[in-house]
């Protein structure tokens, strides 16, 4: 039998006979090796520590410290849990089982609905099949073979998917008595699943058509080891606490009102004056950046976005149209063509540029009801938008203030932690994108050399770009270690050509501009929300709804403790009393569940003394302060943002 020279990832090349396997390979490098191996990557494609290698390759063994290890023994991990689905429950239809970022799902077409009893015993059962060490055995089928076999099985759902995607031979992997279509690979054998959990269950529907099969989808994480489970699953629980749609109604902060429609977020008292606090901030930056602020309709001819090309790759994504006096109005999904027909106004010349227009500009996009979460996946938002029209040789010097900008946003409001993504384009899919592939390598190098000067790490993710440009992605990592996608600075060559912008430059000639999308929280929505989870709900001063909470020992100290209110409100504070006939104890409690910051009681010593007792949220009694000290120490919080005091 002839070898095969195989390269390995130090560079050496080892000769073994044809056929031999990477687990093969893996035993003759290492038993450590083959112990640890998951799967394998043969010339750059993943397979199964099984597959015969039939040529000269290069060979690398896939093991829990390798970035695709954790993805293939998660996607292992959902096989299991549907072989244990069918074990218990025979009547339940498999879909499909992908992994996911912090675990797997599986979803299942089945009448009955799962419990949470019965996420326990398939706990159980999947325990059995791991003790059991079934292997993942990889078998091939023609295709009308393969599909008969999943017709007599009655599973409809997956023979959909064969018959859309499967080549003419497909692969497929059987788990105990699970047969599952699949393209893999996967690890050696259920022995290897050391530690799992099954987390909830959910609605979902097939395809994520809400018109076609409803499923239920088991969600559930795996592990390598059960210390990294145990802290996944603690963090799972602090994420819990600092909810924000729980928060949001603990605190008065929003609502979304079934009467009036799904993602559509009523703000309340107190919820609008953190949004007051962030809004004012933020117009403030952008009139010091020199932004021009504007205002542009909610609805706008539909004929706009036949311009823009939202019509073609957008359209499933917008609300509309409708009919008025014989035309057809678009609910504006993007505020771009407002800002476009503002610059197209009038002539521009190149000494006006870089032009940059700014809005909070409400849009309006449709989600399907599965994927909506409270604040963070909406129907209607206000986006801070921002359109930056520029000559080309100024467009790497504004990205890289968008990007300053976006930084002073995460000081500002207390984000110490990010990660940077540049989204390009997929060569493979050109038909996807607009404009030309020079135009593009344009684009995607401006960004990636600006990133490069700054300094900046980043991460490319090819087929993540929009269909009219690449753009970098900031996504700030909050108090527990979660990314949340906020930031996008998107560079754009082809609205300005759609709409016919120009300017008139240096040369008397016109020229087409280049424009740069802008968006640093990305929606005051999805940024309230992670703010309210950043903090669990208790916001720094200058943020909070309440600052202060007056509290009167008695009802004989309510004059004073009102009159200190009056004085404090006055100094721009925002303080309120609380008079309430309650104990002084519990009305502490309350305020301390408010997450209001500071609670300042007061008695006899204090209205002799015209001073505070001063209680901090986090810390108890702070002792007594002079009325003017106390609103010295507030003011200087609030002016100075402070995120920590």
């Amino acid at each position: 039998m002839p070898n095969v020279r195989l390269t390995l990832p130090d560079g050496t090349v080892r000769e073994f006979p044809q056929g031999v396997t990477a687990l093969e390979v893996a035993r003759a490098l290492s038993p450590r090796l083959a112990a640890e191996g998951l799967a394998a990557r043969v010339d750059g494609r993943l397979v199964d520590l099984t597959e015969p290698i039939e040529t000269d390759a290069s060979v690398q063994i896939i093991t829990p410290s390798s970035p695709e290890g954790l993805e293939i023994y998660r996607h292992s991990s959902a096989h299991l849990l549907a072989a244990a689905v069918l074990e218990l429950f025979p009547d339940a239809h498999p879909g499909v089982g992908p992994p996911t970022e912090t675990g797997f799902f599986y979803d299942f077409y089945r009448e009955k609905p799962f419990t949470e009893d019965d996420l326990a015993k398939l706990e159980a059962k999947m325990q059995d099949l791991v003790a059991a060490d079934l292997p993942y055995e990889r078998v091939y089928f023609p295709k009308e073979e393969g599909l008969k076999i999943f017709e007599q099985k009655g599973e409809f759902l997956k023979c959909q998917l064969i018959q859309e995607k499967a080549e003419p031979v497909f692969s497929a992997y059987r788990t105990g008595k699970f047969l599952d279509f699949c393209r893999g690979p996967h690890i050696p054998s259920t022995g290897r699943v050391k530690a799992f959990k099954l987390l909830s269950v959910a609605g979902a529907h097939w395809k994520g058509d809400e018109r076609s099969y409803p499923l239920q989808r088991i969600y559930g994480t795996a592990f390598f080891s059960k210390k990294d489970l145990d802290a996944f699953l603690a963090k799972l629980e602090e994420a819990k606490k600092r909810d924000h749609r729980r928060l949001g109604k603990e605190l008065d902060l929003f609502s979304i009102q079934d009467e009036a429609g799904a993602g559509l977020i009523f703000w309340h008292p107190k919820g609008g004056i953190v949004r007051k606090e962030i809004e004012d901030w933020l117009r403030a930056e952008l009139v010091a950046r020199g932004y021009d602020l504007v205002y542009t309709p909610h609805a706008m001819r539909l004929h706009l976005w036949e311009i823009s090309g939202h019509t073609n790759f957008y359209r499933e994504n917008m609300f509309g149209p409708m009919e008025v006096e014989n035309d057809h109005y678009q609910l504006k999904p993007m505020n771009c063509p407002g800002h476009i027909l503002i610059y197209k106004s009038r002539p521009r010349s190149y000494r006006e540029l870089p032009l940059r227009l700014a809005e909070l500009g409400t849009v309006y996009r449709y989600e399907r009801s599965g994927v909506m979460h409270g604040l963070l996946r909406v129907r209607g938002f206000t986006q801070d938008d921002a359109h930056i029209f520029s000559m080309p040789e100024q467009v790497e010097h504004e990205v890289e203030e968008c990007i300053e900008f976006a930084f002073q946003v995460l000081k500002t409001f207390g984000f110490d932690q990010y990660e940077v993504e540049l989204s390009a384009r997929d060569p493979k899919n050109s038909e996807q994108y607009a404009g030309t592939v020079e135009e593009w390598e344009l684009a995607e190098g401006a960004l990636k050399k600006t990133l490069e000067r700054m300094k900046i790490p980043f991460k490319t993710m090819p087929g993540e770009a929009v269909f009219y440009g690449p753009k970098i992605d900031l996504k700030l990592v909050d108090a527990i270690g979660r990314p949340w996608q906020l930031t996008t600075v998107q560079f754009d060559f082809n609205l300005p050509r759609r709409f016919g912008l120009e300017y008139v430059g240096s040369d008397g000639r016109g020229h087409t501009p280049v424009m740069v999308h802008r968006a640093l929280l990305g929606s005051i929505e999805r940024f309230f929300g992670v703010l309210i989870e950043h903090y669990a709900g208790a916001f720094p001063v200058w943020l909070a709804p309440v600052q202060a909470r007056m509290l009167p020992v008695s009802e004989k100290h309510l004059e004073y403790a009102r009159r200190i209110a009056g004085e404090l409100r006055a100094a721009k504070l925002r303080v309120d009393v609380d008079d309430r006939n309650e104990k002084l104890n519990a009305r502490i409690r309350d305020a301390q569940l408010q997450k209001i910051p500071f609670m300042l009681v007061v008695g006899d010593r204090e209205a002799q003394s015209n001073t505070v007792s001063v209680r901090r949220r986090d810390s108890g009694d702070a002792g007594a302060k002079a009325v003017s000290d106390f609103g010295a120490w507030m003011r200087e919080l609030i002016d100075s943002r402070a995120t920590k005091w």
